[in-house]
């Protein structure tokens, strides 16, 4: 099938290059057009997801599309009336807008606890701005409101959510940017993958994550591919043979080869199908997009293009970085080395590199927060000016949602409940403050008559404070209870808080939630880890089906199984190392944090598939030398020699593109691409240069087997093809 196909694309090159031209013009045209990028979110089915767009539904202006903006002045007093007037006209564009609803400053009575709003040194305010559409429509406007506000007496920073989310995504942008300028190839594939993307994106959510990483992984591929059948075509032609038969061949071998690992590395990105629900699912959409691709452009762009150039593609090779025609060159003495005490070498080296993996051992994972983003992007630096310099900076927030069947939460009956939920929150562990309707006050002798009398007047007649502390909490069904916290966001004790708070039972006639970014790390950590076993089972069985339809022999997909994982437990514990330990935070600019959940998923489903690539290059050259001599040590030997070149440059091509990554601002894709580099750059240098020959010297002509009746299946389905 592929050397007929081969044949076919030398005979009609012209109609077959303006075929694939015509559908790059039309990649190029929808990738013209866009799409609309997500920025991540909370899990929907979740408790915490739940319970947010309930929260989002009922309390607009409590929800997620606010920002904090940080008016300061290195003279004058936050408390001043100088001060003061210039705030008033910083913010007035935006008390103007129709978008922006009311906006709460330390000034006029909107704020509970004013004194929060106001910096230790007293130079220094917040002021909080809430959009009065979903996140996701602000996010679109954010850029336009936080141009508005300008002032020529004070310095103005944002942060927040909507300033946060914004400065993801022009990080990303411009390290997708620099990453492009440093790899600079791979340029159909990509193209051919963001098109693909942009049309997922018109049907479902895609990540803005996915931008980055389907141009890493069209990158890598695209280069493999392009070498893998740029190499054999080059050696047919040194063999003699004529353009016609070197690309046929060149079809049957490198062609097919590729075609399988496009399909293994497919398998590994589908395997992010698992996780819907989070942005992981239109990332491994995405990946295989970019994949079938690339394995598109390689059997058709490409063998049409070697056909037009022929003969004139051999021209200005150095002698010395060719193959040994001989079989007797530098990778076959490797090999026949490691062969001669396989097990000296494959103790040690399986060793060392599990010592390298050891540090995944005290992962510990979390979401990507705002320490995600650089210091000197304006929602981190206003954000940790909001910590150090502001009282109660620090805290962590937790809201608990008290959801009613029926409208009025604040109805007389209901009060006394709530007024007993209140006091158990208290009751608890690490609780230092508890905001709500029946603890406004702050007097815990306050009791639930009180309560019951004072709201039962007009909602008008409260003190202001209690109006806008209503409005922030209070909805049609549902009463917010602000649990504040002196624990880190993602520490086990706020952790365990939000397990304590969903064990309280609801007040009668009503069901509890939880969420807040606790809450939501908390729940994404859970559903990644009761997801993966199924995910990680798809693609160990799926792969292995693939290979052994490929190879004919069912010890071989195992094996390769097992050198996958040894390559990824590598990148893992270096990964580990650096960005949780924080070895080497200095030099490569990043702050050192728990890893995001995300982060082993996708290097796991990425580099699967990647590293399969160079198995099934140096498998299937193996399979071709043992079906002509039938000599398994011999087949290992000319196998390496003759893939091992390419195979290293190859790696050495992608290490480079992974390592361009590696200079991102935004942690996860600087982790992304420096670990992939890793996993890359050992798999082609210690695993198939030293562990492949040597377990496949100790397993001999097992290597190649299969029981009786897979065998003929095997062959009946018809994959194998002759070179000849």
């Amino acid at each position: 099938m592929f050397a007929a196909w081969g044949r076919f694309v030398y005979r009609r090159r012209w109609p077959v290059l303006a075929v694939s031209g015509l559908l790059l013009l039309a990649s190029i045209f929808i990738v013209i057009q866009g799409g609309k990028l997500q920025s991540g979110g909370f899990i929907e089915t979740s408790e915490s997801g739940r319970a947010s767009r309930l929260i989002e539904r009922e309390l607009p202006s409590a929800g997620a599309a606010t920002f904090t903006l940080i008016l300061s002045s290195d003279t004058l007093s936050a408390t001043s009336p100088e001060f003061r007037a210039a705030v008033d006209a910083a913010l007035a564009p935006l008390r103007s807008d129709p978008r922006v609803a009311p906006i709460v400053t330390p000034y006029d009575g909107t704020a509970l606890d004013p004194t929060r709003l106001i910096s230790k040194d007293g130079h220094a305010v917040a002021v909080e701005v809430p959009a009065k559409d979903d996140l996701a429509t602000a996010r679109d406007y954010y850029p336009e409101l936080r141009a508005k506000v300008r002032s020529d007496t004070l310095s103005i920073q944002a942060t927040g959510l909507l300033a946060i989310n914004n400065g993801f995504n022009a990080v990303l942008q411009e390290d997708l940017r620099r990453a492009e300028t440093v790899s600079g190839v791979g340029v159909l594939a990509v193209i051919g993958g963001i098109a693909g993307m942009f049309l997922v994106a018109r049907v479902t959510d895609v990540s803005v994550y996915a931008l980055n990483v389907v141009t890493l992984i069209g990158l890598g591929v695209a280069i493999d591919y392009s070498l893998f059948i740029t190499n054999r075509f080059r050696e047919e032609m040194r063999r003699g043979h004529s353009g016609n038969n070197a690309l046929a061949i060149a079809m049957a071998t490198s062609g097919r080869a590729i075609t399988f690992s496009g399909l293994t590395v497919a398998i590994g990105l589908s395997g992010m199908l698992f996780y819907q629900g989070t942005f992981l699912s239109s990332m491994g959409i995405s990946g295989a997009i970019v994949v079938a691709s690339a394995v598109f452009y390689g059997l058709t762009f490409l063998p049409a293009l070697l056909a037009i150039l022929g003969r004139n593609l051999g021209r200005g090779r150095i002698p010395i970085f060719q193959p040994d025609s001989s079989g007797t060159g530098w990778w076959h003495t490797i090999a026949t080395t490691v062969m001669r005490r396989p097990i000296l070498i494959l103790v040690p080296v399986v060793a060392f590199i599990l010592v390298l993996g050891s540090p995944f051992l005290h992962l510990r994972l979390a979401n990507n927060d705002v320490t995600a983003l650089p210091k000197h992007e304006e929602s981190r630096a206003a954000f940790d000016r909001l910590v150090d310099e502001f009282p109660g900076g620090n805290q962590t927030h937790i809201n608990l949602v008290v959801e009613y069947p029926s409208a009025d939460p604040l109805a007389p009956a209901r009060i006394s409940g709530m007024v007993a939920l209140a006091k158990r929150i208290a009751a608890l562990p690490n609780v230092d403050a508890i905001t709500s309707p029946v603890t406004a006050s702050g007097d815990s002798s306050v009791g639930a008559a009180q309560w019951a009398a004072l709201y039962s007047q007009p909602r008008s007649q409260l003190p202001p404070q209690l109006q806008a502390l209503i409005r922030g909490t209070v909805g049609e069904h549902i009463v917010v209870f602000d649990v504040v916290t002196q624990k880190s966001i993602y520490s086990d004790e706020a952790r365990q808080l939000v397990r304590s708070l969903r064990a309280l039972s609801p007040p009668a006639d009503a069901a509890l939630s939880v969420t807040g970014f606790t809450a939501i790390d908390l729940d994404t950590v859970d559903f990644i880890a009761s997801h993966t076993p199924a995910a990680l089972a798809y693609i160990v069985v799926a792969t292995m089906l693939v290979l052994f339809l490929l190879l004919g022999s069912v010890v071989l997909p195992l094996k390769a199984v097992v050198m996958n994982l040894l390559s990824i437990s590598a990148s893992f514990g270096a990964i580990v190392w650096i960005f949780q330990d924080g070895h080497f935070a200095a030099q490569l600019g990043f702050t050192p944090g728990s890893i995001d959940p995300t982060l082993p998923v996708i290097m796991f489903c990425t580099v699967f598939g990647l590293s399969m690539d160079y198995e099934v290059l140096l498998l299937s050259r193996m399979q071709e030398e043992y079906l002509r001599s039938r000599d398994n040590t011999s087949a290992v030997a000319m196998g390496l020699e003759k893939s091992g070149r390419l195979i290293t440059g190859a790696a050495a091509i992608m290490v480079g593109v992974f390592a361009a990554f590696a200079l991102a601002d935004i942690v996860l894709i600087k982790a992304i691409g420096l670990g992939m580099a890793l996993a890359v750059a050992i798999d082609a240098t210690l695993v198939r240069a030293l562990v492949v020959p040597a377990t496949m010297r100790l397993l001999g002509d097992l290597n190649w087997w299969a029981p009786g009746p897979l065998a003929r299946l095997q062959r009946r389905i018809g994959l194998s093809e002759s070179t000849a």
